[in-house]
């Protein structure tokens, strides 16, 4: 049993059963025993893969869509380059790399990191040591922001419910038999549910991540007061439907409640309530991973990269060009949308 399997059990003897989102919080965060605070969970050594660390391309591209749109607003002389959970600090390394073609860019930029994890936080020195390091979005500084989220709405908890008539039961995790197993609560209404009535059945299941409008909300009070974009790059949908809730551990899908804290704890993200929480900042419409990527040019990034290769290393970067574009891999399954100030463009790559 893990160190974290007995604060659930305990919490759970205490208080009673607890939401999913509770579950996902105490799992994944816990200081002390949480998934992401005890171990590096990327790469092949890990427990699953990011698109920056397949291949170089995508964190080039993405730096030089926002260095267009730096330009596009006319380079401010000082800016606030943001990442939620960067991960190792793959993707911004390469971003400042491919960037410094931009003259300017890299020397306005300021580079801060959202990362509660100890472990991740190490890794990300060692990628961008110039870096600052904040535990909430909350925590960065005002002025205008260029900002990337990659792979960060996915794992902030979700609550689930199951519609039951004019109500919904809530997914609850619970003990019997001293285990720890999910069941539901009893039928109730809920004010922030209510529009949901409208597209949904009995016994269709919602996801709501309540801690998602706060944090975009904080991102485009700061893009439409002082300017800058912002790129949000994960998988999901227009609006949640659906149980989506997964465990990844060691790249293949498991329980998410068997050996808690043993695996990473996702859903798809509700692309929907980013767009509604994003005032005064504009959204752009939503595309696809693979079209944004390829709109910015990464066949012709590939083939300038594939030719000076052969073997194993021109093999890697085909494969690679293939598994962050193609529909049946992550080309189709990652959603990118933008947030950008009113009267601007958004971020090459993606529509108004």
């Amino acid at each position: 049993m893990s160190a974290i399997e007995d604060v659930l059990r305990a919490r759970i003897a205490a208080t009673g059963p607890i939401t999913i989102a509770d579950y996902m919080a105490e799992t994944l965060m816990h200081p002390e025993h949480g998934y992401y605070a005890t171990r590096d969970p990327f790469g092949a050594a890990g427990d699953f893969i990011t698109a920056p660390e397949i291949s170089q391309m995508f964190g080039e591209l993405v730096g030089l869509s926002m260095a267009q749109s730096w330009l596009d607003q006319g380079a401010p002389d000082r800016f606030i380059l943001a990442e939620l959970g960067p991960g190792r600090g793959t993707l911004m390394s390469d971003v400042l790399r491919a960037t410094r073609s931009v003259p300017g860019f890299v020397d306005a930029a300021e580079v801060h990191f959202v990362e509660t994890s100890p472990e991740l936080r190490k890794a990300q020195a060692l990628r961008v040591p110039d870096a600052t390091w904040h535990d909430t979005m909350a925590d960065l500084p005002e002025g205008p922001l260029w900002l990337v989220a990659n792979e960060f709405f996915d794992a902030l908890p979700i609550r689930q419910f199951v519609r039951q008539g004019p109500g919904w039961r809530e997914r609850i995790v619970g003990l019997r038999h001293g285990d720890i197993q999910p069941g539901f609560g009893d039928q109730t209404t809920h004010g922030f549910l209510a529009h949901r009535l409208q597209d949904t059945r009995d016994g269709d299941l919602v996801e709501l991540c309540l801690a998602l409008p706060a944090i975009v909300q904080d991102i485009g009070r700061r893009i439409g007061t002082h300017g800058g974009a912002a790129l949000i790059i994960d998988y999901g949908d227009w609006r949640s439907l659906g149980d989506t809730f997964q465990a990844i551990r060691a790249h293949e899908a498991t329980d998410p409640f068997l050996d808690p804290g043993e695996a990473d704890l996702t859903a798809h993200v509700d692309f929907e309530a980013i767009a509604l929480s994003a005032t005064p900042a504009k959204f752009s419409k939503l595309t696809t991973q693979g079209v944004f990527l390829e709109r910015l040019g990464i066949t012709t990034r590939a083939q300038q990269l594939a030719s000076k290769l052969a073997g194993a290393d021109l093999e890697h970067v085909v494969l690679a060009h293939r598994r962050l574009t193609h529909p049946d891999e992550m080309g189709d399954l990652f959603k990118v949308i933008a947030l950008y100030p009113a009267g601007r463009v958004p971020p090459p790559g993606c529509d108004p």
